[in-house]
């Protein structure tokens, strides 16, 4: 089984150069998407996609995946940097998990402790508590929803999973359409496990498998910013297309 990797940057980030060490050894190539245009120092014979204008990750994931021919691809982002044996896990996992469409490792923040990306789809309350100042008091009662009510050490099915590194199954990828480009920034990766769901496709953690993430989480330190305002419209696009969910309290 082939296996191809997606970089996408969208600002400077120290990291990218580990990350990309980290994958170019695991994938059969290599794509890295730029998304203000810069030059960015990436390892021969991998294409570097230059936009003329800034557009959302959802798009830009999309356009890395094209040029890319593997029958899986892996979408991450520059602030990543995958365990050796990490990408040869998740394909020997999915290579007896025929309707795998989705598969998420266990991330970790670079001091070791757990960036949780195994998550519930969203319900109205949860959002609310998590996206308002409610978060101040009422965090803790979103421990289910970030899958901290259980610490499975064994391969467990989900219902989405973190966008900063995603093993993706190209059949699913071509059913669906990928990511959705009418979200920003946010949203596009629970719209397509959600999409994938509804198809029938199998969504896996599998920690065996291990990633570090140096996530910012701009969002989780301050409630109101220019991403703060992405995620309310990522949100409110997914009602849109997914209304049913409205039910879900």
């Amino acid at each position: 089984m082939s296996l191809a990797g997606v970089v996408v940057v969208h600002e400077p980030t120290p990291e990218l150069e580990r990350c990309l060490h980290a994958l170019r050894p695991q994938v059969d190539d290599l794509v890295v998407v730029s998304n203000l245009g810069l030059e960015l120092p990436v390892p021969d014979g991998a294409p570097l996609i230059r936009n003329e204008r800034p557009v959302g990750f959802a798009a830009n994931a999309n356009r890395g995946i094209a040029e890319t021919r593997g029958e899986f691809v892996v979408v991450c982002n520059p602030d990543t940097e995958a365990d050796p044996g990490t990408l040869a896990i998740l394909l020997a996992f999915a290579e007896f998990h025929p309707r795998l469409g989705i598969a998420g490792p266990e991330l970790r923040h670079p001091d070791g402790s757990l960036n949780p990306s195994r998550r519930r789809f969203p319900t109205v309350s949860g959002t609310l508590v998590r996206r308002t100042p409610l978060r101040r008091w009422l965090g803790k009662t979103q421990a289910a929803h970030y899958g901290l009510d259980e610490r499975p050490t064994e391969p467990v099915e989900a219902d989405w999973l973190l966008g900063a590194f995603l093993f993706l199954r190209r059949e699913m990828l071509d059913e669906l359409g990928g990511f959705d480009e009418g979200y920003r920034l946010y949203g596009e990766d629970i719209d397509l496990a959600y999409r994938a769901a509804k198809a029938g496709w199998e969504r896996w953690y599998v920690p065996a498998a291990k990633v570090v993430h140096a996530h910012q989480a701009v969002t989780d330190r301050r409630l109101l910013t220019r991403r703060t305002l992405w995620h309310w419209r990522g949100i409110a696009r997914f009602v849109r297309k997914h209304p049913e969910r409205l039910k879900a309290l």
